[in-house]
Parts: C-alpha cells; structure tokens; sequence
C-alpha cells in the first residue's frame, strides 16, 4: 500500500485526471440508476402501498388494467375471497377550475374492500359518498374540499382526502366510488369494473370463465405500458457506463505498467518479490476505483438537491452500495492485465537489453 500511495503521490496529475474520468462516470451511472428507480416507482408506487400478488383482468385486455372491461356475468364468475378487490381503473383527466387539467389514473373501488385499506393518509379522511374522492399528493396545487371533475361524468367531484405517493403508471391516482368509473371512463353501465386486485395467491381454480385471466404481481407489472422497455433501456445504459469504466482502468493501468517496466525490472532484480509488485497494482486499482465511487456519490447526492422535484429521482441505500460494489469489483478486474505484465517480467532481459 506504501508503494501505491507513494507513486499516487508522485503522479498527482496523471492519477487525478483518470480518477476524475471515473467518477463522472460512476457519477453517471449513479444517476442513471435514481432515475430508473423514480420511474419505476411512478409506474408501481400504488401497487406497492396495495401490496396486492395477483390480479384477474379480461384475456382481450392484452394485461393491462386500464384496458379491460368487465361485466357483472364476469365477475359472478370469480370467487372473491378476503383481501380481493374489485376495480375499475381508467387513465383519465382531471379539471380544476376553469383551465387546470391533469393526467391522471382514476381507481374506483368499493369502501369496504382491501385497496382502501391500504391507503396512507397525509390529510383528511376515507370516501364516504359517491361524489367524493381522494387524490394523491403528486397533484399539485390541490387541497382538501376543492371541487373537481373526471374524465366523462359531468358529476363534480368533492376532494375528501389527499394520500402519500399515490402513482400509478405515470401518473398520479385519484380513488373514488366504484360505481363512478363507468360515468368517468365513458362506457356503458354494463361494464362495472376493470377486474380483481387480490393480497393472496389466487389461482385459476377460482375462475369458471374462459374470458376472464390471472396474472402474478409480476406479470402485471411487466405488462404496464412501457414499464418492461424502460427498465431494459436503463439496464442495458448502466451496464455499458460499468463496461466503460472497466475499459479506462484497464487502459490506463497498460499504460502506466508498460511505462515503468524497466522499474519494475529493477526491483525485481534487488530482490523485491513478484508477489508484492501485484499487489502494489492491486492496491493502485482499489484507490482509484474506491476514490472514484466516492466522488460519484457525493456529485450525485449535490445534484440531487438542485434538481428540480418534477425530475422522478429515487435513491435505494442498498441497491445504490450494490451498484457501488459492482462497479468497484468491475474495476479490479482491470487489473488483470496489467499484472499479467508484472508477472511475466524477466529483470535480466529487460535490463540486459
């Protein structure tokens, strides 16, 4: 480790410009990660505060909710047991005053089932009437006691309740009174919901209709538009930045290593043994690698306070320390190949010649 902060030391400038390159990069990949996480959450935050594992939704919906319309002969057909909801969910718009809409999900559900259970209050109370609702603290601009009007009904809407981190599919939610959901989606009365949400494992010996199928929370999730594309995307742009720094590090250690060969030679020739040269590189690795990560760390935590709050940024503790930890164990593995070098110097030959 002497050896490795000494020659740091020495070549502040050169050590300092690859570590710079580094942690922008693992600055980039930080970031890069927050933002697949707050998306994520836009997309999932609601099914997350439901804490529901399975759904039943019509085959012809393709697997998403928002899409699905089932009648009263369809659900009679499901055996509904506790901890299963109906719904009807529809992407739809909200109006405030005269010119103010917003993009939202309407979640229509019956008072006495699981969903409205699970609800977090920031401020007022559950829906108790049919031209009530409760809308999530993503709307802004929007208080307890506002009058609001939905997608196609041409009811007024009486905010009742406003609750944390209601968001579902890009956008924020609005709960209200199943019976609703047909007049704000704009379809027919005999439609009376979108499917069942369940807290259990429901399984298909509890649907006697053909018409009718059951996804895991998993499944439903991946059939959210553009949830599974997003996530691949973000996957696929963080493994590259890992890949890149790995590329940098191994780069500039070859460099470095077939720069000072003749050194190296030297001490090995005053009876310095391989095995310490190794991991003097080893070590030289884990500083510019752990230095790197830091520096990333805190530009990211910098940035994240300027950002403005409309940016969907989320930082996991654990998944943020297991990003750090692969990207440092990507980065040593860097310096495979420049103690590949170190191993095979022959002192008398470099020397010699």
């Amino acid at each position: 480790m002497y050896l490795a902060l000494n020659e740091i030391k020495k070549n502040k400038i050169r050590y300092g410009l690859v570590i710079s390159v580094i942690s922008l990069i693992t600055f980039l990949i930080f970031i890069l990660t927050s933002l697949a996480l707050g998306l994520a959450n836009e997309n999932t935050t609601a099914l997350k505060t439901w804490k529901i594992k399975s759904a039943i939704i019509t085959k012809d919906s393709n697997g998403n909710i928002g899409q699905s319309l089932m009648s009263e002969e369809q659900f009679k057909k499901i055996k509904m047991n506790s901890g299963d909801s109906q719904v009807g969910i529809t992407p739809t718009n909200l109006k405030m005053g005269r010119d103010e809409t917003k993009s939202v999900q309407y979640v229509g559900v019956k008072k006495d089932q699981e969903v409205y259970n699970k609800l977090e209050y920031i401020t007022g109370r559950p829906v108790k009437a049919d031209n009530e609702v409760v809308v999530s603290d993503k709307i802004r601009n929007i208080k307890v006691n506002d009058e609001v009007k939905l997608g196609q009904s041409d009811q007024s809407y009486k905010v009742v309740g406003i609750v944390n981190n209601a968001e579902y599919n890009m956008a924020p939610v609005v709960y209200g009174a199943l019976n609703q959901w047909h007049k704000i989606k704009g379809v027919d009365a005999h439609f009376v919901g979108s499917g069942v949400l369940s807290i259990n494992h429901k399984n298909n010996n509890e649907i006697y209709s053909q018409d009718l199928t059951l996804l895991t929370i998993d499944e439903f999730m991946n059939k959210l538009p553009g949830y599974s594309a997003q996530n691949a995307t973000f996957t696929f742009m963080i493994a590259f930045l890992v890949l890149i720094s790995l590329v940098v590090v191994t780069i500039f250690l070859y460099i470095l290593t077939t720069q000072k060969v003749k050194n190296l030679a030297v001490l090995r020739a005053q009876g310095i043994p391989n095995a310490y040269l190794l991991k003097n590189t080893f070590n030289e690795t884990a500083i510019i690698m752990i230095s790197s990560i830091l520096m990333g760390l805190v530009t990211t935590f910098v940035i994240s306070l300027v950002i403005p709050e409309s940016v969907p940024m989320y930082f996991d503790v654990k998944f943020t320390l297991l990003i750090a930890g692969g990207t440092l164990i990507t980065g040593l593995l860097g310096a495979l190949i420049p103690m590949r070098i170190i191993s095979k110097i022959d002192p008398v030959s470099v020397i010699g010649g």
